[in-house]
């Protein structure tokens, strides 16, 4: 694990008086004369004089109110546009997912293409992330936002033409999706522009993932609610326009900067590939980026199973819901206390414990507990992502800048398709085995496979790589400009 250095952001650094008279300081260039007299500053009434090189003790009724964990990442004003753009366009994915699979029934009346717009979500991240990335850092961050907005919202425009065959609608969502990972990625490094690399880049990143944990509780119940007022692709005209405020919301409430890295010379499609390739070359960076990819892979299993052991336990169709929203809940709780409770110091330290264990808790399903026990197990699962947020410093730090917006790209392309890749893998499983047998399996699986990863995350810590690692892994950064 990397060793914090540092002093956590919020510990003074104050030195104390001295006992006796400090030795002359030596003359520094550009700075002024020993015998140039440097007026004594106003002090505000109340204020004592201390000695030169104190700090004042200021009185608490005069010190300025400064904003600390999340409210410190909502004072920042180009963030308050990216959360709320990130807010208008994610509740447009989730109805503009559950109107499209309206339309598409009602068009077919087939279950299978029906049920194939939200596979078709997920399948494509792989190929825009890994093919697309290097826009991510070849053009200006602010420009391939507000273009990847621009593109989304032209497709889902197309998608509300009564002549667009249902091919044509497959084919659109696909599109959107394999622009959603080049989006996210370089949204990812941008927050590193604005908010910098430390506490409040974690906890700007920490507050997206809570919005978007929040969106599978009331987004698809909104959508739902949309449809009872509105036709599908009346419902999916709310997506359009999302999609264009999101828009609006990043050109105008964020500055432009340049790109990490220029043209090079290579077509893009070579610059991505060459990016995922130093990317993953790297043994760090890949370690840390598996264990973003490997926990989830698995915990999705009681999700993709939740319907059918809702029926082999006996329960209602309601307690479906419960279910399915249980693990957001304790995702959304834990993160919000570790984001808020624990300084950067003990988030760094918890990141390998918590994810050693955070799959054990479906192991409750091998003695296929009710509802009250499956809902308990499942919270728990979720609260054991709150890993993520530690490990997001480790990955920032890890990753050279000019090759961080494909990072991010990749890492959400992944993190995408192996979510989808365990569904699938999940229900194959449920085949041939029962539901309760699956879950628990994915959940002793799921332990080993990331205790392996969290013995090579260790191993790979600043400090531990032997020198020949650390200079191949230098010359790898210098190369990849």
């Amino acid at each position: 694990m990397p060793n914090d250095r540092s002093a956590p952001a919020d510990t003074s650094r104050t030195p104390t008086a001295p006992d006796a008279v400090a030795p002359a300081a030596p003359v520094v260039p550009g700075a002024p004369a020993p015998d140039a007299v440097t007026p004594a500053p106003v002090l505000p009434p109340g204020v004592a004089a201390v000695p030169e090189g104190v700090a004042p003790a200021v009185p608490d009724a005069l010190a300025p109110a400064v904003p600390r964990g999340y409210r410190a990442v909502f004072a920042v004003a180009e963030f308050r546009a990216v959360f709320a753009a990130h807010l208008f366009s994610l509740l447009g994915v989730v109805v503009s997912e559950l109107a499209l699979t309206v339309l598409v029934y009602d068009l077919t009346g087939s279950p299978l293409l029906s049920a194939l717009t939200f596979a078709l979500g997920l399948l494509p991240y792989l190929i825009g992330g890994t093919l697309f990335a290097g826009v991510a850092d070849r053009y200006p961050a602010r420009r391939v936002l507000v273009v990847c907005d621009l593109l989304c919202a032209a497709c889902v425009a197309v998608m509300l033409v009564p002549a667009t065959p249902v091919a044509g609608l497959l084919a659109l969502r696909c599109l959107v999706a394999a622009i959603a990972p080049v989006f996210t990625g370089t949204r990812m490094a941008a927050l590193t522009d604005i908010l910098g690399e430390g506490d409040l880049y974690v906890l700007g990143r920490s507050l997206l993932r809570i919005v978007s944990q929040s969106a599978m509780l009331i987004g698809f119940g909104a959508g739902g609610v949309l449809l009872t007022v509105l036709s599908p692709r009346g419902a999916i005209t709310v997506t359009a326009v999302t999609f264009l405020a999101s828009a609006a919301l990043l050109r105008f409430g964020t500055r432009a900067r340049p790109a990490r890295s220029g043209d090079g010379g290579g077509t893009l499609l070579k610059e991505s590939l060459a990016g995922a390739r130093l990317i993953l070359g790297d043994r760090r960076v890949r370690a840390l980026m598996l264990l973003f990819w490997v926990p989830p892979m698995f915990v999705v299993a009681p999700e993709a199973l939740a319907a059918p052991y809702a029926d082999a336990i006996g329960v209602p169709s309601a307690a479906l819901g419960l279910l399915l929203c249980s693990m957001a809940v304790g995702h959304i709780g834990a993160e919000l206390f570790v984001g808020s409770a624990l300084s950067p110091r003990n988030r760094s330290r918890i990141v390998l414990p918590v994810a050693a264990v955070g799959l054990l808790p479906l192991v409750v399903y091998a003695v296929r507990p009710g509802l009250p026990l499956a809902v308990t197990a499942l919270a728990l699962a979720g609260a054991g992502a709150a890993y993520v947020i530690g490990l997001d410093q480790w990955f920032v730090d890890a990753v050279p800048e000019e090759l961080r917006g494909r990072a991010m790209t990749l890492l959400t392309a992944g993190l995408m398709t192996v979510q989808g890749l365990g569904m699938a893998l999940a229900g194959l499983a449920a085949e041939f085995f029962p539901v309760h047998q699956v879950v628990a399996g994915s959940g002793i699986l799921g332990t080993v496979c990331t205790l392996l990863l969290v013995a090579e995350v260790r191993a790979t810590a600043p400090g531990r790589m032997s020198d020949t690692e650390g200079r191949d892994r230098a010359d790898r950064h210098v190369t990849s400009g």
